[in-house]
């Protein structure tokens, strides 16, 4: 499951932040706001999403970098999540 989450997020920025031509330019650690893939509007954007397409509540406290702004981090909080429910 876990590089189903990273696939499935990675074609959502893409699609949506990136316009799909650049996937290819961050790397599955590479930090969205350092690599400026992600401004502070879209992280709400992906919140939502992550939200919807893997049925979990993000609370307030968990939207830190830790959790978000990477593909490596969003993979492990959204597992934790999951593996939660």
């Amino acid at each position: 499951m876990p590089i189903a989450i990273k696939q499935q997020v990675r074609a959502y920025i893409l699609d949506n932040f990136l316009m799909g031509t650049q996937g290819a330019e961050f790397a599955d650690s590479d930090s969205f706001m350092e690599h400026h893939v992600i401004d502070s509007t879209g992280f709400l954007e992906l919140v939502t999403y992550l939200e919807e397409a893997f049925g979990i509540r993000v609370e307030d406290e968990e939207m830190v970098p830790e959790n978000l702004d990477s593909l490596d981090n969003i993979e492990a909080y959204v597992s934790r999540k999951l593996t939660l429910h």
